[in-house]
């Protein structure tokens, strides 16, 4: 197995750039409603918008070259669904917060990385590991809160304020979450589904109360999507009896076929599929998960009537999408946009690899906004894009209501 490997998919995610803060063309208005002055998000590759780029190694084309023309930070080829959460109000795509070139966190931050877990993780970085837990995660937002309020605090005009929320405005912001579909596939053949399922909802919601205690008061949470159906969880993509050239652990446990392997490889790849090819049996720890979820929301609602806690069911707005693919004008959703994904063989998306004595680059699909899937494992940017307009409008959150009024509160 090679080095290198990251929940971007493999040795792939060892792309993202080491500068990008980029601005929307022509930011939109936010709609009158809540009138958050930030937003500040945690999660995983599906929402990080340069982390791992910047804290190891950058991007490379063809990620990002939709949108952005350029590898941008994001695992996929253009804008991901918080991009498409910051458009809606009216901001600045979110900056990383350990990005150091060319950023601005006027109007928020991300905490998201590739990799990234609820629980504690005993992985490097070159096992397949991120080392930005959530737990880390909000640590970095504690000490992003207290390091910046010195700059107000000094009494005198400051040059770094312009860059920076004011004090009073982590109160008024919108926290945002998307984590926890690789605790899942982590630890699918190797824990128990409900101690996973437990633990996961434990410490999801110890970090949510820290945040609370910290001043925040409006959280809009994704629950976690359909990872069964991710085409490099498919059996489709994982024959038995042949070796990838890069493996797939990093994100699901696809290991090489060694014979100490096979029990874990069998786990992953085997059991029923539903009508759309999708693994059922990792789509029932998800949705477990995102049950167990929505009532730790209505506990925390309970116990703190003077927030406002949004659940959004991402994975019936992922599901649909991949239900109706054709409808929607998309190929089938196990095809993948980019990599090389043939016989067994995996390379991923933008490198090259020797396969049977010839050289083979994984290069990008002629037209990406017809797939669902980017490179195996993240979406396109026209189904984030897709996605984003199924959820913001409020059609699939608890409590009904568009992102823009999430602010309020259910009595």
């Amino acid at each position: 197995m090679g080095p290198l490997i990251t929940e971007f998919g493999f040795v792939v995610l060892l792309i993202l750039p080491w500068f990008l803060s980029v601005v929307a063309e022509e930011p939109k208005a936010a709609s009158p409603g809540c009138d958050f002055p930030a937003i500040f998000n945690f999660g995983d590759s599906n929402s990080d918008t340069g982390c791992m780029s910047s804290a190891f190694y950058p991007a490379i084309l063809p990620y990002g070259q939709t949108f952005f023309h350029d590898a941008a930070g994001r695992a996929s080829d253009g804008r991901l669904i918080i991009d498409f959460i910051a458009e809606k109000l009216g901001f600045q795509y979110l900056s990383a917060y350990i990005d150091s070139i060319g950023t601005s966190y006027r109007h928020g931050a991300n905490f998201a990385a590739g990799s990234s877990t609820i629980r504690r993780q005993n992985r490097t970085y070159f096992d397949g590991g991120s080392p930005f837990t959530l737990e880390i995660q909000t640590a970095q937002f504690v000490q992003f809160k207290a390091r910046t309020a010195k700059f107000f605090n000094q009494g005198k005009e400051n040059p770094y304020t312009v860059n920076f929320p004011r004090p009073e405005e982590f109160a008024k912001a919108i926290y945002t979450f998307d984590i926890g579909q690789n605790d899942i596939a982590l630890g699918m053949g190797h824990q128990d589904s409900q101690a996973l399922v437990s633990d996961m909802l434990e410490n999801f919601l110890k970090q949510i109360k820290m945040l609370y205690e910290q001043g925040a008061r409006a959280f809009w949470i994704h629950n976690t999507g359909p990872i069964g159906c991710l085409p490099l969880s498919m059996p489709k993509h994982n024959p038995n009896n042949n070796t990838a050239v890069q493996t797939f652990n990093s994100f699901w446990p696809i290991k090489e076929n060694t014979v100490e392997n096979q029990k874990d490889n069998e786990v992953a790849v085997s059991g029923s599929l539903d009508e759309n090819g999708c693994v059922i049996y990792a789509n029932d720890i998800a949705k477990d998960f995102n049950s167990k979820l929505k009532n730790g929301v209505l506990k925390l609602r309970a116990q703190y009537p003077d927030a406002s806690f949004t659940y959004v069911d991402m994975f019936s707005a992922k599901y649909e999408l991949i239900s109706n693919s054709k409808r929607e004008g998309f190929v089938d959703p196990s095809e993948i946009c980019c990599g090389y994904h043939e016989d067994g063989y995996h390379v991923n998306c933008g490198n090259k690899a020797m396969i049977k004595g010839k050289e083979i680059y994984a290069g990008s699909c002629k037209d990406p906004s017809k797939y669902i899937s980017w490179d195996g494992v993240h979406y396109t940017e026209a189904a984030n894009r897709w996605i984003a307009n199924r959820i913001l409008n409020g059609s699939l959150s608890d409590p009904p209501l568009p992102i823009t009024l999430s602010c309020k509160r259910t009595p």
